[in-house]
């Protein structure tokens, strides 16, 4: 049975082509990996999907009564909001249909016997529906999903706007697998997860009877849960059966066989104008030279999609600091309250360290106190000598004025040419940076990291939203890079073989999370 139907979606913003005659069916029970390049627009898809955003071509038609949820991290939650008020607000729709069965039962005292004998039967199927979705079970369940995704030492009376982003993603999460929507849309859930919640989520989606559609770069994770993948890539979405590994296999045999009929095709364009150009003025080989014209003319030419630019990381590194990078005393993180236990610590010239945990125990809170933009609560922490700190955070304007505000140096061709070797085109580099995906985003802000000279960097989460090929760059370029890197990471077979030292930020949090 087909849940969704789209057909000949095309979508761009201003001249920029995201979709042409796009068609997409999906089945009841599909797990789909929607999967492609930064950019290629698989966040565009789900909100074109979901309505948030209007295509400029085509129709999207969901079967009736389905019940569709979205992991969509930019949804607003207020102050007054407690995270158990949010997790129960999935069953909002049963907590409905209770409040109509309690009024049938209050307007049975004034019902004569007919019309009391018609309201019994209305409030028994309203109570049959309310003990089938286990209504009487909703705060077991609520602590259940809260618990595994490790919300519920939080607190369930605790405020939403207390929340870190990680945190608040989790909360969003756990009130949509407690909604159980018929279909899933999924962008990037692990983002801000850490590992054993991503393996209970793993688990989850492998139960998950319904159907979901989910965007990842984490391969890993994708393979273990999908069984179709769907690419996004040059416009059109293209179908294929079994998991991203499988789709590589053929993607790249099918890719080998265009080129292939590409180049034998060219070959034979070649050979017909060759003896086309010779033979069209000769009398005796004229309706020869025509025959070939002709069948040139009616030739279905095949044509290689253009290569997308590979990203090229290569940071510049500055003279050699200190041999301490920063020295703490008895540091304590946090904003009203503390987040940590007194910390001294010690970086020395050419760690790479990680710092890993659940999130809100305070890793990007440290970074930050490190480099003295955040004021301790108590404590100290000494920056060493000679530091040229790369800090990896976010932008607001458009690609090219973000570089040239950075490097009021360059020319535009340096400019220009500095994003294009982190795998941004021509259209990527004029558009402001709101309208770029999150991946493109990490794009640009690595082309600031990498064009300045550096001796210690300070990533956090740099993964994020990168697509495969940008995160394996990054990961080869950090190994080469001479320099020392502290950095907030979530994805073990990002950071192995590259990090010197872990350090797991819950031993020193004063949160239990």
């Amino acid at each position: 049975m087909s849940i969704l139907n789209v057909e000949h979606l095309t979508h761009g913003f201003g001249d920029r082509a995201i979709f042409e005659d796009v068609s997409f069916r999906l089945l009841k029970g599909e797990h789909i990996g929607l999967i492609g390049a930064n950019g290629e627009g698989k966040s565009t898809f789900m909100n074109i999907i979901t309505g948030k955003l209007q295509p400029d071509e085509g129709k999207i038609e969901w079967a009736k009564n389905v019940r569709v949820g979205y992991l969509d991290q930019h949804t607003v939650l207020e102050k007054g909001m407690t995270i158990g008020s949010v997790l129960k607000s999935a069953f909002d729709f049963l907590y409905d249909m209770e409040k109509e069965m309690n009024s049938i039962y209050e307007s049975l005292a004034e019902a004569d016997p007919e019309k009391m004998d018609e309201l019994m039967e209305e409030a028994g199927t309203i109570s049959d529906l309310l003990t089938l979705h286990d209504f009487y079970m909703i705060d077991a369940k609520v602590e259940e999903v809260a618990r595994a995704l490790g919300i519920l030492d939080l607190g369930l009376e605790r405020d939403v706007t207390e929340l870190s982003g990680g945190q608040r993603t989790k909360v969003l999460m756990a009130k949509l697998l407690l909604e159980k929507p018929d279909i899933l849309l999924l962008d990037e859930p692990t983002n801000y997860l850490d590992a054993e919640h991503i393996e209970w989520l793993k688990r989850y989606l492998n139960e998950y009877e319904n159907a979901f559609i989910l965007i990842s770069h984490d391969i890993p994770f994708l393979n273990s849960v999908i069984n179709l993948i769907y690419h996004m890539d040059n416009r059109k979405l293209e179908r294929y059966v079994g998991d991203y590994d499988k789709f590589k296999e053929v993607y790249e045999m099918k890719k080998s066989q265009l080129e292939a009929a590409y180049n034998k095709q060219q070959q034979e364009i070649k050979d017909l104008k060759d003896f086309v150009a010779r033979n069209k003025a000769r009398v005796a080989t004229r309706n020869m030279a025509m025959s070939r014209q002709k069948k040139l003319d009616k030739m279905d030419v095949i044509e290689l999609a253009a290569e997308k630019p590979k990203p090229e990381f290569n940071f510049k590194e500055a003279r050699t600091p200190g041999k301490y990078i920063f020295t703490t005393k008895d540091l304590v993180i946090g904003y009203d309250e503390p987040l940590t236990n007194p910390l001294t610590l010690e970086m020395e010239r050419g760690s790479k360290i990680v710092l890993t945990g659940a999130n809100g125990i305070g890793k990007t809170t440290l970074l930050k106190s490190i480099l003295g933009l955040i004021k301790p609560l108590s404590g100290s922490a000494e920056l060493g000598d000679y530091l040229e700190i790369g800090y990896f955070q976010s932008i607001t304007t458009t690609c090219i004025e973000e570089i040239w505000q950075t490097f009021p140096g360059f020319t535009q061709y340096e400019v220009r040419s500095a994003l294009a070797k982190c795998g941004l085109t021509t259209k990527h580099i004029e558009s402001q940076v709101r309208v770029l995906s999150g991946g493109e985003q990490a794009k640009v802000r690595l082309c600031k990291l990498i064009n300045k000279p550096t001796n210690i960097l300070l990533l956090d989460e740099p993964t994020n939203h990168l697509d495969v090929d940008a995160k394996d760059e990054l990961k080869r370029a950090l190994k080469e890079y001479k320099g020392s890197i502290l950095m907030v990471c979530h994805e073990p077979e990002f950071y192995e073989g590259l990090a010197t030292e872990t350090w797991d930020c819950s031993k020193w949090s004063k949160l239990i999370v």
